[in-house]
């Protein structure tokens, strides 16, 4: 059975390499709504936005970071690695900059996005765990994802439930 999974990332700059990672079929996910009808909920403001992000993550196992160039740092972004390990769901990171966007593009590496979030008086990443393909193609990289993804949901959840 496929694990149900919530993507975070930057829109903006990050759906269409999103779209191949859940074109991968591992996990099962949201969807991925358009930047139209984001654009419908954030004209409800802060509380429709957050309300959207808490119904999109109930019933998923797990939040996965989409990485790319900016991905650390963004305001919802940060909510929902926050209410994803706040809701005891396994949380993980997987950068994707070396994937083709739609103007067949790679981008630059991002900065950590877990950093700055501590559980205690550690640092998140002790639990979690963020994955950076070894390879500059893109083809490869895409493989890299697919073969492994599954694996590193399971490891998120079980590194959670260790807590």
């Amino acid at each position: 059975m496929a694990r149900k999974g919530f993507y975070s990332f930057y829109y903006k700059e990050d759906n269409w390499r999103v779209a191949t990672v859940k074109g991968i079929g591992a996990i099962e996910s949201q969807k991925i709504v358009s930047g139209n009808e984001f654009e419908e909920v954030k004209k409800g403001g802060d509380a429709a936005i957050q309300k959207w992000i808490d119904d999109q993550l109930h019933g998923r196992s797990c939040v996965i970071v989409l990485v790319g160039a900016n991905t650390a740092g963004r305001r919802w972004v940060n909510y929902e690695i926050k209410k994803g390990w706040d809701d005891g769901k396994g949380v993980l990171g997987v950068r994707i900059h070396n994937l083709l966007d739609r103007h067949q593009r790679q981008s630059t590496r991002g900065t950590d996005p877990f950093a700055g979030f501590t559980v205690g008086s550690k640092p998140l990443s002790t639990w979690v765990k963020t994955y950076d393909p070894p390879f500059t193609d893109s083809q490869k990289v895409y493989a890299h994802i697919a073969a492994n993804l599954e694996d590193w949901v399971e490891t998120a959840i079980k590194l959670r439930n260790s807590v």
